[in-house]
């Protein structure tokens, strides 16, 4: 009854070795890395194909044997046992979109970063089966960076949870940026290359354009939003400026006849308003978000915040699974503005999975782009991102993807239109349940006191409970349903 606990507590401690020995390792062929791999990004079904239960049940445990972790070596053939059953892939479910009036082959894209910062990097991710890269922001300035210029914020075992990078626009001399963009078009015709820049004034933002279509670019975004970078007029200091964000995108459009993309700033209240500015000015798309602005926390020998660079830090862009809620806020947002019906949508923010990405589509959201999980894990990540959107396509009747863009959103309401007269109460499985008493806790200390444990260290319920489903958040086993909605019973 723990199979599908024990298989992702597996799988969440593999380190996802490079060039695993545990798959060099198995006698029969089969790849323990790729499946533990697949499950630790959410596709299940799909990792079930890597492996096999009956051959694991009768072998020796040469994979376990070949584990790097020198004391508690991840229990494959354990794993193996708790895999699901594959799921048919339907070949000819269609993952392509249109995005700024341009066809991709998959709506994945590495986002403009570290990640896709030259030509080398940028083919490789593309060869794996990315459907295209928004390369690392180009301009006349090349900034001299900082080091250290990372730094995360971890809980528990998990790192990455929240992220921070200190990295400015490209530090490439702009002449090799184009070069890399013209190359990565020619050798990659058939993927979509957006070039993104930033320019300090109407003057430098109309020649890049104007240089990035002589490349061979596709698409241009204009980069409204880094949070860190020096100089007035440039970065998040524009996407918070509806005005300089008309002014510039009008500018863009001198210099090119190619599709506009502005990319906005989270540092905002409400980005409806700089992101219609754009779309006034004739930009075709919006992408959101950028980082958040942050300190991810303070070195209290040093008493300086992180990274520590001689001494002194700075404030700068925030990333990774724990923006996630706050991207998908500005997406809902963005889609549900009447003033920007009609433009193209790229999702940006915490995006790890298939399952991450189809939450932005599903918001309204075209393209996807991601930087942090690829930084983490590398561009393999693409391989379960298709294959797990794939089979959910297919196992929800859905012939192609576009049919479940902004399926969501139109159940985004206003909170005074939320029911309020029904709940949904706990179920208890009394089989599954350990009797950690970790519900107890959390609904006596940050509930209603609706629980107690009884002889047999099972939660029992009582009148106080109101529904409010934390004891479920909390359950580290998932042993807590809920009932069907009830009408509440009023206590006062």
């Amino acid at each position: 009854m723990y199979e599908k606990y024990i298989l992702q507590s597996e799988a969440n401690r593999c380190l996802l070795c490079m060039d695993a020995p545990c798959t060099s390792a198995c006698p029969s062929g089969l790849d323990p890395a790729k499946f533990l791999r697949s499950v630790r990004f959410e596709n299940n079904a799909g990792a079930a194909e890597f492996i096999d239960t009956k051959v694991c049940k009768g072998c020796a445990g040469a994979c376990e044997n070949a584990c790097v972790l020198p004391e508690s070596r991840i229990r494959i053939r354990r794993a193996a046992e708790c895999a699901e059953n594959a799921t048919k892939v339907y070949e000819d479910v269609d993952i392509s979109v249109e995005f700024c009036g341009v066809k991709c082959e998959n709506p994945f894209f590495l986002s403009s970063s570290c990640v896709a910062g030259d030509y080398e990097m940028c083919a490789r991710a593309l060869k794996a089966g990315w459907g295209g890269i928004v390369y690392k922001t180009i301009g006349f300035v090349v900034p001299n960076e900082v080091s250290p210029r990372f730094d995360a914020i971890d809980k528990g075992t998990e790192q990455f949870v929240g992220f921070k990078n200190l990295e400015q626009i490209s530090d490439k001399p702009l002449e090799d940026n184009l070069a890399a963009i013209k190359k990565l078009k020619e050798d990659f015709p058939e993927k979509v290359i957006i070039s993104s820049i930033m320019g300090s004034d109407e003057d430098e933002w109309t020649r890049l354009a104007k240089l990035s279509e002589e490349a061979g670019a596709d698409i241009i975004e204009c980069n409204f939003s880094c949070p860190q970078m020096v100089g007035e007029g440039m970065g998040s200091d524009v996407g918070t400026n509806p005005a300089l964000v008309e002014k510039y995108t009008q500018a863009v459009g001198r210099g090119t006849k190619l599709p506009i993309l502005a990319k906005m700033t989270p540092n905002i209240t409400d980005m409806t308003i700089p992101a219609v500015a754009a779309i006034n000015a004739k930009a075709d798309g919006i992408a959101a978000i950028n980082t958040i602005k942050c300190l991810t926390g303070i070195d209290l020998d040093e008493m300086c915040a992180k990274p520590s660079i001689s001494g002194k830090c700075a404030v700068s862009g925030y990333s990774g699974k724990a923006v996630k809620p706050i991207a998908l806020r500005f997406i809902s947002d963005l889609a549900g503005c009447r003033e920007l019906f009609g433009a193209s949508l790229s999702g940006i923010g915490g995006i790890e999975n298939w399952q991450d990405a189809l939450e932005f589509i599903a918001l309204g959201c075209s393209n996807i782009q991601v930087t942090t999980a690829v930084m983490q894990y590398g561009y393999r990540i693409i391989e379960d991102m298709i294959d797990g959107t794939k089979r959910f396509l297919s196992e929800h009747g859905f012939n192609s993807l576009k049919e479940i863009i902004g399926l969501a959103g139109r159940n985004i309401v206003n909170a005074d239109e939320l029911d309020r007269e029904t709940a949904e109460f706990p179920v208890f499985d009394r089989q599954r349940c350990l009797g950690c008493g970790r519900c107890v806790i959390s609904c006596a200390d940050g509930g209603h006191n609706a629980l107690t444990l009884d002889e047999s260290r099972k939660p029992k319920m009582n009148s106080k409970c109101v529904g409010c489903g934390l004891c479920r958040l909390v359950c580290p086993v998932k042993a807590i349903g809920h009932s069907k909605r009830t009408a509440k019973k009023r206590r006062y």
